[in-house]
């Protein structure tokens, strides 16, 4: 999968696009919930496969950390490691950027995946947008 950092509108609205097609229509997230204030200071990335964009993800700095949102992959192209992929570019961004610590409200059933890549749950469970959340940490 080909990953880069999104600098042009064509490549947000892919960005979006896969948003809306994963949390949107997948996940019935409210759109005004989905795209939303932070999109405008973030940095978003789109992953593509054979020149067809089918993951995304959005990357802010909030106090001492870098704080990965909005990751998703397309349905059809789940079980590829596309997401690990994805998160290890977005890590490297922090780092890139003087950071040394990642941080994410993950959904409950996708605590493992990110147990697997380092990171460490740090919270309760909470709702987000209807969902089930925990947040974690990962020292880089």
């Amino acid at each position: 999968m080909d990953i880069k950092i999104v600098e042009t509108n064509e490549e947000l609205e892919q960005a979006y696009h896969i948003r809306t097609t994963v949390f949107v229509d997948e996940q019935q997230v409210p759109p005004e919930e989905e795209l939303d204030e932070y999109d405008k200071e973030a940095i978003h990335f789109v992953g593509s496969v054979n020149g067809v964009p089918i993951a995304a993800s959005r990357l802010r700095f909030v106090d001492s950390s870098g704080k990965l949102e909005r990751i998703c992959v397309l349905d059809t192209e789940r079980g590829k490691s596309y997401g690990k992929m994805i998160i290890q570019r977005m890590e490297l961004e922090i780092k890139n950027n003087g950071y040394e610590k990642a941080k994410l409200n993950a959904q409950t059933h996708a605590e493992i995946f990110y147990q697997r890549l380092g990171y460490e749950t740090v919270s309760g469970e909470f709702m987000d947008a209807g969902i089930p959340h925990v947040t974690m940490i990962k020292e880089l």
